[in-house]
């Protein structure tokens, strides 16, 4: 049984090492002519194809033209073609890097935060304005009005306050954010002066009523007076029989 393990391992051992040897392949320069005409008239265009008779007899032609039609022709064209996008490619680039330079200066322009300069110019009007429009929406329940009416005018002032902030955060050119800066600031003007207006005729409710009230407590001594003044006519006629 030893025996005949070492004999496979041996013949194993001699098949390795014989196994390169049997497997390696030389190189060799030694081509077909007809195959190197075929691809060099293919190529470059040049030589001639081999064998003739063959040609001729099958592939006439082929034979023909296949000198002016070699792919060094094809090349030419394809590298003067590839040199003429250079011009085109780099003003692509020049056009594409302008591009790039006036949209980042469009993102600044465009972009709140920071870079609002239309707030810079108008925000100190929109902000009194503001203030203003709060300041007579806390005189609403001093004029006599109710805090249910005070609530809704609170909600106006809050819907500014979120205007105000949407366009300080939008995406839109600074002149066209000052425009719409413009509109809120006359929006708050239009709805402070309805506001006064409802203040006046609530002040004028509360001063007709306390008026009304207070000639509700004066004493009606009308009777008193008619009795008095019948009574000085009697009198005076009186005095004028007994004369």
């Amino acid at each position: 049984m030893k025996r005949a393990v070492y004999i496979i391992i041996g013949i194993g051992a001699a098949m390795f090492g014989l196994a390169p040897k049997a497997l390696a392949q030389s190189v060799t320069y030694n081509h077909d002519a007809a195959k190197i005409n075929q691809i060099t008239v293919a190529e470059i265009g040049s030589g001639g194809l081999t064998p003739t008779f063959y040609y001729q007899l099958l592939h006439n032609s082929y034979q023909k033209s296949a000198a002016a039609k070699n792919k060094l022709g094809f090349r030419t064209a394809a590298g003067i073609n590839l040199y003429n996008q250079v011009d085109d490619a780099e003003a692509l680039d020049s056009a594409m890097t302008q591009r790039a330079r006036i949209e980042a200066l469009n993102v600044a322009d465009r972009s709140g935060g920071a870079l609002d300069m239309a707030w810079l110019t108008e925000g100190e009007k929109v902000n009194a304005a503001l203030e203003n429009f709060e300041r007579n929406i806390r005189r609403i329940t001093e004029a006599g009005g109710s805090s249910r009416e005070r609530e809704l005018w609170e909600d106006c002032y809050r819907m500014y306050q979120c205007a105000v902030k949407a366009m300080q955060n939008a995406y839109m050119p600074n002149s066209e954010r000052k425009k719409q800066y413009l509109r809120i600031h006359a929006d708050i003007i239009r709805k402070d002066e309805t506001l006064v207006r409802y203040l006046v005729r609530l002040a004028s409710s509360t001063k007709v009523a306390e008026l009304l009230e207070a000639s509700a407590t004066i004493e009606d001594r009308r009777t008193q007076i008619a009795m008095a003044a019948m009574n000085r006519w009697r009198e005076a006629g009186w005095r004028a029989k007994g004369n």
